[in-house]
């Protein structure tokens, strides 16, 4: 029946790879079944018959599907079906994008959809990387132009060895987590998160990556030479060269004076006029063609930028490893928990940090085996930051990388969650945007994680390095890219690190592909900026964590219940643990080890807490000295709680120094009495004293 089923096997990473083709969803113009080990990806892509009318870029869609299915599981939603696609499946579908989009020919307009679909994950080969390699293999045999293949593999660093895509157990002690996709030549993306990683380590890693890919791009280049289809011929969009040489020759001048400028502000105020008068001056003999004039004027403004770098002239005027005027400050905030700016030239990022009982991580539900986060690190970009007028509709996929990006620069240097018990969620607000706002954030991050008080092992900081290329191989970089040389420049090489090592990367392309020797240039580069910024700037706001936390954050103490206690600490349906919290104004998080973490604004009443719930969790010592609730009078005595669950008799006569004829002349039912336990029997009977703790205390208080 399945003509056309073809399976190709190779070895991939020194694991089986199989391709399958030929057998489901035939009428996508190129489809792929992908199984690593137990993982399965599908990848089908389809291209429009025509160009989409009325836009200068390449309207390309990539989406990576979790099937939660794919891990056994059953979505925890109301529906039950998988909602909005997950963070991680929104940071997969962009590093699938990235390297493969600048491998489309330029001038394509014709909408192109590729869709990867996790059906079956295990937990030692990464769906991630399989539905990397399966949509290259869905458009390289499909019929949609591509100046593929290319191909991906994830790099570990385990006891200082390069591993390549470790394992569950591997990446569970692995100091790197790397991403390298690739062509035969170069390398076409980048992304990482890692424990301070040295420079060289880092070029060596993704060499040695390099070296693999190569490898898979080969046999992905087979399979396309056996069944892959021929490439139609498309509709190349452009600007008209006439009209495009008619807007250069009245233009280019005005168009460099105009450039010429550190203000976006003025920049965009010079520009607008330019415009007018090339409307008024050719619109006539040029009318077919004045639709375009968006497209033409980016081109002339990308070929007046260029040539000016690669003259060492930069728009602003600063020398090509310049940085921006900077400034950092920490505490700008009051009542937040931890506040800081960070400005570099006209990029402005404000970063709040709330910390939170550990309850309140974020839940995940995804095929991923990380089930929640404790580290929250959110990035919002909104329209007044780039002087536009529109609504918010909330954070878009590039929101969320950003925001995945500085998480991950700042991840390695949190404490444990044993030293700092909290969830912590950081909010990234750019103010102001020309260039490198996620490397801001990792700054502004950085000093509003030492203003709570949050002990980080080291600060972090970020930088960006682009890049100009020519047809000839040459090229030219240049650190601390604004706006205007990210646009028309082609690279954007982000690293945020220590003084130590590297913590994250992420590489955004638009040619095809970086040499190792741009690559070692830019990390040489960044890291003295990164130092610079470090040293000179945020040393300078705040050197280091505060001592304590805000007066407004929740203070933590720990304890340790034992664990055939911990049912006593919660109580009947939760009732003890719930009054305590409510008493007190704590909340208590129990773990099943017996871990107790304890929190609340007021340190009086967390230790309060601390207290009833020791007083639950251990027996009571005879000599110490308990504060109890009257519950019962008897003629012969009171009882008192001295815990919850945990009752005692205060003899008559032991309820004070002078005789007592009546309980009632001394205590009553719901007083709140200091006692001292003088017994407890072999039956668990216990006898307290409030003469005996009353002497104890005025005789501490003498002292």
């Amino acid at each position: 029946m399945f003509e056309n089923h073809r399976v190709f096997e190779t070895t991939f990473a020194g694991r089986p790879l199989k391709v399958e083709t030929g057998k489901t969803c035939a009428l996508a113009n190129g489809s792929c079944w992908v199984t690593y080990g137990e993982t399965v990806v599908m990848a089908n892509v389809t291209m429009s018959a025509k160009p989409r009318d009325g836009v200068d870029f390449f309207p390309l869609s990539v989406d990576y599907e979790e099937k939660l299915y794919a891990v056994g599981k059953i979505p925890g939603s109301f529906l039950k079906r998988e909602g909005r696609p997950t963070e991680n499946a929104i940071l997969t579908s962009r590093m699938i994008d990235r390297p493969m989009r600048p491998l489309f020919p330029e001038g394509l307009r014709n909408d192109v959809s590729i869709v990867t679909t996790v059906l079956a994950s295990d937990v030692d080969n990464a769906p991630e990387i399989t539905a990397l390699i399966a949509a290259s293999i869905a458009v390289s045999i499909s019929d949609v132009p591509f100046n593929g293949p290319i191909a991906g593999v994830n790099v570990g660093l385990v006891d200082g060895e390069i591993v390549l895509n470790p394992n569950k157990e591997q990446r569970a002690v692995s100091d790197l987590d790397l991403t390298v996709a690739a062509s035969a030549e170069k390398v076409v993306m980048i992304e990482a998160g890692a424990n301070e990683v040295p420079d060289d380590k880092m070029l060596e890693a993704i060499s040695t990556a390099h070296e693999e890919i190569k490898k898979m791009v080969a046999f992905i280049k087979g399979v396309q030479d056996e069944i892959g289809k021929p490439k139609i011929e498309f509709e190349k969009v452009g600007v008209n060269p006439e009209f495009y040489q008619a807007v250069a020759e009245l233009a280019t001048e005005k168009v460099k004076h105009a450039l010429d400028t550190d203000d976006k502000n003025v920049r965009e105020a010079r520009l607008k006029p330019i415009v007018d008068e090339i409307e008024e001056t050719l619109g006539e003999q040029f009318e077919e063609y004045m639709p375009t004039l968006g497209e033409v004027m980016y081109k002339l403004q990308k070929h007046i930028v260029r040539e000016w770098l690669f003259t060492g002239k930069r728009v602003d005027g600063r020398g090509m490893n310049e940085i921006r005027p900077l400034a950092a400050e920490a505490g700008v905030l009051p009542r937040v928990h931890g506040s800081g700016l960070f400005t570099r030239g006209q990029t402005q990022v404000l970063n709040v940090v709330t910390l939170g009982p550990i309850r309140d991580a974020q839940m995940l539900d995804s095929i991923d085996e990380n089930t929640e986060k404790r580290y929250m690190h959110q990035y919002n970009f909104p329209s007044y930051s780039v002087g536009e007028t529109k609504p918010s509709r909330g954070p878009g996929r590039r929101e969320i990388g950003h925001g995945a990006l500085a998480e991950k620069a700042l991840v390695p240097v949190l404490p444990s969650v044993e030293v700092f018990p909290y969830a912590i969620r950081s909010v990234s607000e750019v103010l102001s945007s020309n260039g490198s706002t996620s490397q801001g954030s990792i700054c502004a991050s950085t000093l509003a994680l030492m203003d709570a008080g949050v002990p980080i092992r080291t600060p972090v900081a970020g930088i960006s390095c682009g890049l100009i290329t020519k047809e000839d191989g040459s090229f030219q970089t240049m650190v601390d890219i604004q706006g205007l040389e990210d646009f028309y420049g082609d690279m954007d090489f982000k690293v945020g690190g220590t003084h130590n090592g590297i913590t994250a990367i992420q590489v955004d392309i638009k040619v095809d592909g970086l040499s190792m020797e741009v690559i070692s240039e830019a990390f040489e580069k960044t890291r003295k900026a990164r130092l610079y910024i470090l040293d000179e700037i945020m040393a300078k706001a705040i050197a280091e964590p505060r001592e304590e936390v805000s007066v407004y954050a929740p203070k933590v103490v720990q304890t340790y219940v034992k664990p055939d206690k911990i049912r006593e600490v919660i109580g009947s349906g939760g009732k003890v643990i719930q009054k305590i919290c409510a008493d007190c104004d704590v909340t208590i998080d129990i773990e099943d080890d017996g871990s107790c973490v304890i929190m609340g604004v007021d340190m009086a009443n967390v230790k309060r807490a601390l207290s009833i719930v020791d007083s639950i969790a251990n027996d009571p010592e005879v000599g110490a000295i308990y504060k109890g609730q009257v519950t019962r009078l008897m003629a012969f005595g009171a009882f008192v709680e001295i815990a919850p669950g945990k009752e005692g008799l205060v003899h008559i006569s032991k309820l004070a120094e002078h005789r007592v004829n009546k309980v009632e002349d001394v205590v009553n039912v719901g007083d709140t009495i200091f006692v001292k336990v003088t017994e407890i029997d072999a039956q668990g009977r216990i006898n307290l004293s409030r003469k005996d703790a009353m002497a104890d205390i005025a005789a501490k208080q003498s002292k």
